[in-house]
């Protein structure tokens, strides 16, 4: 249990208040498992695919791609939230159904986000469901995701504390869902050069506290392709249990986040440094 100064001084955010995310309502690190497919308890869970979802014959490329580079999970955004109005939204439900058949494809098991409680009927085939920076305090959906029986990928929200993400997971497993990973996704601060600045102590500060996964979207955070097999590395060091990694076959003409998506040939040359990197860390991947 954590003495009371390591939170806020607001009561709502005394130790008192999780109850169900830290550690000694748990003291054994839990694990996020989909058939073979595990992120936590020693494994180093690499969740790879595009922004978005474009169209059938790109996505089952990328899928057959970062599988053979030793990928676990299948990522694509369906449904994107987007701060310029005007800026491509996702296909919808559509996606959802050429994720299936990237799935059917490979045995990949499916991220994609959910942005509004309506959605839920679409995503009866998706295996982790992910809950954007932006909606990590809607808790009606946090609710809604407590009672869904799948494992949920929650991130940071881009202005928020490490407590106010753990309070968001409890809000989950409060209502029985206990299958959720945390992702550290980047903070907004004044620095311009990288598309937000990654909390990488975040990660060790949350290992010793919570008994849920801790992965690391160094896409986001970078927002330049070039930078994140540095920033993956560094995740890895960090004793992070997963990544999330943006990959893209022509990422020149994306319609989302080309800019920091991997080539397929960069995420396997990445793949390969990871393999070591994770033995360092007593991990496998």
């Amino acid at each position: 249990m954590l003495s009371k100064d390591k939170y806020s001084a607001c009561a709502e955010f005394s130790p008192e208040a999780l109850k169900k995310v830290i550690r000694g309502a748990h003291p054994e690190d839990s694990v996020v498992s989909i058939g073979t497919h595990a992120i936590g308890g020693g494994v180093l869970g690499v969740i790879a695919g595009p922004c978005a979802v474009e169209n059938e014959k790109q996505i089952i490329a990328i899928a057959k791609t970062v599988k053979a580079a030793g990928a676990s999970f299948l990522r694509g955004g369906a449904f994107k939230l987007r701060t310029n109005p005007y800026s491509f939204q996702g296909i919808g439900s559509k996606g959802i159904k050429l994720l299936a058949a990237a799935k059917k494809e490979t045995g990949l098991p499916l991220v994609s986000e959910i942005t509004e409680i309506r959605q839920f009927e679409y995503f009866d085939g998706i295996d982790i469901i992910q809950v954007g920076a932006r909606n990590m305090q809607n808790f009606s959906l946090l609710k809604e995701l407590g009672k869904c029986g799948k494992p949920v990928l929650l991130k940071r929200g881009l202005a928020s504390t490490v407590t106010e993400l753990l309070m968001a997971a409890e809000y989950i497993m409060d209502g029985g869902n206990v299958n959720v990973i945390l992702c550290e996704r980047g903070l907004r601060t004044f620095e311009t050069f990288s598309r937000s600045t990654l909390d990488i102590a975040a990660v060790p500060w949350l290992k010793q506290r919570t008994h849920l996964p801790v992965i690391v979207d160094p896409s986001h955070a970078a927002g330049d392709a070039s930078l994140i097999p540095a920033v993956a590395k560094a995740a890895v060091a960090a004793g992070a249990d997963g990544l999330m990694i943006e990959v893209h076959n022509d990422p020149e003409h994306a319609l989302c986040d080309g800019e920091q998506s991997l080539t397929p040939d960069a995420f396997s040359a990445l793949m390969i440094a990871l393999k070591k990197y994770a033995e360092l860390e007593g991990k496998r991947l």
